[in-house]
C-alpha cells in the first residue's frame, strides 16, 4: 500500500515522502499513530500543493538574496578603528563589527555567522569580504578599515 508519511520515521522514510508499506504495518501502526495517510488522489493533490508552496517560498527567498547581493556589491562599508604606527590595529575587526556597521550605516541586517572571515582583519585598508546569503548566492562587500 502506498502511503504519505506525516513525520520522519527512522528506518522508514522522511516527512512528505511516498513509500510502499505493507497493509498491516500501515493499518495497525502508521494510521492509528497519525504518522501517515493513504496516498489517494485527494492526499496526493494536497502533498503536491504543499510542495509547490514550499518551492515558491524558496524561490522568493533566493530572489531576495540575489537582490541583497547586488545591493551589497555597491556598498563601501567604512569602519573606523584605533591603530598604532605602521597601520597596525589594536585588536581587530570581526564579523560582529561588520554586521553592526552594516546595520547602523545602511540599515541592512546580516547575521554575523554568514559573514565569511577566515580571521579578524588586523590591517588598515580596503578588503573584499564574502557574505553567504543563500545556497549558492554569495554577496561581496567592500570594507574600508580606517584609523580614527
Amino acid at each position: 500500500m502506498k502511503v504519505i508519511l506525516k513525520a520522519d520515521i527512522k528506518g522508514v522514510g522522511k516527512k512528505d515522502e511516498i513509500i510502499n508499506a505493507s497493509d498491516g504495518y500501515a493499518r495497525n501502526f502508521l494510521f492509528p499513530k497519525n504518522l501517515a495517510v493513504e496516498a489517494n488522489n485527494e492526499n496526493m493533490i494536497k502533498l503536491k500543493a504543499k510542495q509547490n508552496a514550499i518551492q515558491f517560498q524558496k524561490d522568493q527567498e533566493k530572489e531576495e538574496a540575489l537582490k541583497m547581493a547586488e545591493k551589497l556589491s555597491k556598498i563601501l562599508l567604512k569602519i573606523p578603528v584605533k591603530s598604532g604606527e605602521n597601520g597596525k590595529i589594536f585588536g581587530g575587526v570581526s564579523s560582529k563589527e561588520i554586521a553592526q556597521g552594516l546595520e547602523t550605516q545602511y540599515g541592512i541586517k546580516v547575521d554575523k555567522k554568514k559573514i565569511e572571515l577566515k580571521e579578524t582583519i588586523k590591517t588598515l585598508g580596503m578588503q573584499t569580504i564574502e557574505i553567504k546569503l543563500w545556497e549558492g548566492v554569495i554577496g561581496k562587500l567592500k570594507v574600508d578599515v580606517r584609523a580614527e
